[in-house]
């Protein structure tokens, strides 16, 4: 990985990082805002730019917007995180120029057009509806609103029927304004590119981006809690969180180890005692989740109505195990795991272009592959179990569960299954 970063006048970003033997390139921009930058009013808003960027600018209609990328064969597209917002394409490398266009063009120039803006409404309004007809992804929605009650950042990505239907270009407009501003916007271009035509490009289009600072969101804290939603479904779905780590955490990768060990394959500990020891279960798997400055551990289970009631205390069993007990071929299983998931993520220029992305936003540089795999080497078990330790002591799990759930274990009597574990022998 050679990468090339310079900053222009206005203060955006430039990223290049060439590929050879490539014919293609990613590239985008990302901008440092989110969801969680929101105020109550606004919430959806960060999802409703990046559906409307596509709705027409000053020199472009909706239509020639997907005409001209579509005819080169391109594909241009965007999404909205809880700390993030990008608007990327992926072309062949003749074309970076037109889609470097069509990126500044969509955030210099939108049109938010009333009649667009209402189009987009109902079609926001029936992805909010479609989520909620999805128990196995509104109850993520659910944990992250229990985890971080109160705040931006427990708040849905979409709004809600109330936001949704108020936002006018007014608002739209004074939200940009505010937050898609060129001191927390980096372009980033992978593939096959030369740093010095992206620089002149960024130049040439995007040289009417509003220039300053992005205004820093809420400070995040865990709060954790219980939410529970009766509905007459074939499966309970559960989620479980516990207080984790955030993106620029020293001990981060020791997070995903464990989440993967705990987790993340056939081999791991969950999936072998809940599923094929026990059988309670199609679906489980664990993660660790980290923000800006917070983060927590996950877990999720798809189960049956009866099978619930003994689901939780076998969980929180095997947490309790894993801190004591894990070992060295865990771990190297784990942590291979990972460095395959990240080594073939850098053959391709879409997924190189975020973990770019990602990792300035989190550590304001870019660690090569190569960092990377050395920290992942230095972690042996007796990390992992510390890490394992800390997350039974926390003792304020949350937990987030939709369907028949009437028999799962109560909150009170799940938490007293954690916060006096001894620390993890050496």
């Amino acid at each position: 990985m050679t990468l090339e970063i310079s900053k222009l006048s206005n203060g955006l970003t430039v990223v290049s990082d060439p590929m050879t033997g490539i014919e293609s390139a990613a590239l985008g921009i990302w901008v440092d805002t989110g969801s969680r930058n929101e105020a109550p009013a606004q919430m959806g808003v960060s999802h409703m730019l990046e559906h409307m960027a596509f709705k027409g600018t000053a020199t472009r209609s909706a239509r020639q917007i997907a005409e001209e990328i579509e005819a080169v064969g391109g594909v241009l597209n965007a999404y909205t995180s809880r700390e993030q917002t990008a608007f990327h394409a992926r072309v062949l490398k003749e074309d970076v120029p037109l889609a470097l266009d069509m990126i500044g063009d969509i955030l210099t120039n939108p049109s938010f057009e009333p009649s667009e803006l209402e189009r987009e409404r109902q079609v926001v309004l029936q992805e909010l509806g479609q989520v909620r007809d999805t128990p196995d992804d509104i109850v993520f929605d659910h944990l992250q609103a229990a985890i971080f009650s109160g705040q931006p950042l427990g708040w849905s990505i979409l709004g809600d029927e109330e936001t949704v239907t108020a936002f006018d270009p007014a608002m739209l407009r004074s939200y940009m304004g505010s937050q898609y501003r060129t001191g927390g916007m980096t372009l980033i271009a992978s593939g096959a590119v030369r740093h010095d035509e992206i620089v002149k490009l960024a130049q040439d289009k995007c040289g009417g981006l509003a220039q300053g600072a992005v205004p820093a969101p809420m400070a995040a804290q865990y709060a954790g809690g219980d939410f529970r939603e009766v509905q007459d479904l074939e499966q309970a779905h559960l989620a479980y969180a516990f207080p984790g780590l955030s993106n620029s955490d020293p001990d981060y990768f020791v997070a995903q180890i464990y989440a993967t060990a705990l987790g993340g394959g056939t081999s791991s500990r969950l999936f072998q005692e809940v599923r094929e020891k026990r059988g309670l279960c199609y679906s489980v798997y664990a993660f660790s989740n980290g923000f800006q400055d917070s983060g927590f551990l996950g877990l999720y289970v798809g189960t049956g109505e009866d099978e619930a009631a003994e689901i939780s205390a076998v969980i929180a069993g095997e947490m309790e195990a894993i801190a004591g007990n894990l070992t060295e071929a865990e771990v190297a299983r784990a942590r291979a795991q990972l460095k395959v998931s990240l080594l073939m993520g850098m053959e391709r220029p879409g997924t190189r272009a975020e973990q770019i992305a990602g990792q300035l936003f989190a550590l304001g540089r870019v660690q090569t592959p190569a960092e990377i795999v050395a920290q992942l080497n230095d972690i042996d078990a007796a990390a992992v179990r510390r890490f394992a330790a800390r997350v039974m002591q926390s003792g304020a799990p949350t937990i987030a569960a939709v369907g028949p759930v009437k028999k799962l274990e109560s909150h009170s009597k799940f938490s007293g299954r954690f916060g006096s574990y001894a620390d993890a022998a050496e």
